[in-house]
């Protein structure tokens, strides 16, 4: 009888529970065109992919502008501090748009410290809201 396990080993950490899995190259050839289409759906569960910008959204905000202030594309995280003049064309895209109301809410969030930033835009000021999300996600 061959030796099997030298195909494909379970790898466990100092306390007995599995942290990796070791496939040899031989095994990999066979089995790689059937699996991984399966590594790939369960990675995009771990890692789902981001839903685009709502652009459209902020496009209807800046159309129904009615305030008293001129329109800015400042945001800022009082969270980390982090901060642009112009979220839409900062290249480091500080800030990802999650939402946008016509209603003035228009909501970010952090890339530094993922926290949601609220921007909420009221007829003569501008006030801004960071909360980091207590629920592990």
């Amino acid at each position: 009888m061959q030796n099997k396990a030298k195909h494909f080993q379970e790898i466990k950490d100092d306390n007995g529970n599995l942290a990796y899995v070791k496939i040899d190259s031989n095994l990999w050839a066979i089995i790689k065109n059937s699996v991984t289409p399966c590594i790939e759906k369960a990675l995009n569960v771990l890692y789902p992919p981001e839903k685009p910008e709502p652009l459209e959204d902020w496009k209807e905000f800046l159309e129904c502008w009615d305030f008293k202030y001129p329109e800015e594309a400042k945001v800022l995280c009082k969270n980390c501090g982090l901060a642009t003049e112009d979220w839409l064309s900062d290249p480091k895209k500080p800030f990802r748009l999650k939402s946008a109301s016509i209603s003035g809410l228009v909501v970010f969030e952090c890339s530094k410290c993922k926290a949601t930033v609220r921007k909420k835009h009221f007829k003569d000021k501008i006030c801004y809201e960071s909360s980091i999300s207590d629920c592990g996600c």
